[in-house]
């Protein structure tokens, strides 16, 4: 398994980040300034670095640059500045890459996978990961869906609710809990949006492949994994 080491002061951010990974089968460590950072590396085994740029005492780029001298460990840099010489520096110092705040789910997993093939971490593990029940098989690194070995173009949302269902096979979720899930928690909209995805989701998958997202009548979806 992937594992992250979330290097940022707020608690709070520590959390949601975690939320996030750990939703996507990342294993994760935190840490909230560089001296805890030195130590979670020497002990453990990280194959990523979010390292947060706004800390006191030791900010970011002094932290990576410590990092630097012990490890050649990939490190993402989180930010709420948009600065263009920071992202100059950061990547100077020997950064990966740079993410400003506030990000989505899928920004954030995708970076970290984008940055660990570019690095040559854990190649092999990442492309093994998928899963596939009946006649679809999600590629969970491509980010691919395909039903019985044709490929089918999902929209992000589209994409995200099959692999919620698919991960969890037989939980009935309601409305409101998938759009907590898989939009963003501050989602406006109402719940009808998730009618008119799981609508168009079913007909891009097909006769035989949409039979595994049944409406739960009273509560919202689930995906039957069948026999």
């Amino acid at each position: 398994m992937t594992t992250v080491l979330i290097v940022d002061d707020e608690q709070d951010m520590r959390n949601l980040i975690e939320m996030m990974l750990n939703n996507a089968d990342i294993e994760t460590f935190t840490a909230a300034s560089g001296t805890e950072a030195y130590d979670v590396i020497v002990r453990e085994n990280i194959d990523l670095v979010l390292l947060d740029v706004m800390m006191p005492h030791e900010d970011g780029f002094m932290v990576c640059q410590s990092i630097r001298a012990m490890s050649n460990i990939p490190v993402i840099f989180l930010t709420a500045r948009d600065a263009n010489e920071d992202k100059v520096k950061g990547l100077t110092l020997g950064g990966d890459d740079y993410i400003i705040k506030p990000f989505t789910h899928d920004e954030l997993v995708a970076r970290i996978y984008a940055v660990l093939r570019r690095s040559g971490a854990n190649i092999s593990e990442l492309q093994q990961k998928s899963i596939a029940i009946g006649p679809i098989k999600i590629d969970e690194v491509a980010r691919k869906v395909s039903v019985n070995d044709e490929h089918i173009p999902l929209t992000l949302k589209e994409f995200e609710l099959l692999h919620l269902f698919m991960k969890n096979p037989g939980n009935a979720y309601t409305r409101e809990q998938l759009l907590e899930r898989v939009w963003d928690i501050d989602y406006v909209g109402g719940t009808r949006t998730v009618d008119t995805h799981i609508k168009t989701l079913r007909i891009k998958l097909g006769k035989d492949a949409a039979v595994h997202i049944q409406t739960v009548w009273g509560v919202g979806y689930r995906f039957d994994p069948g026999e």
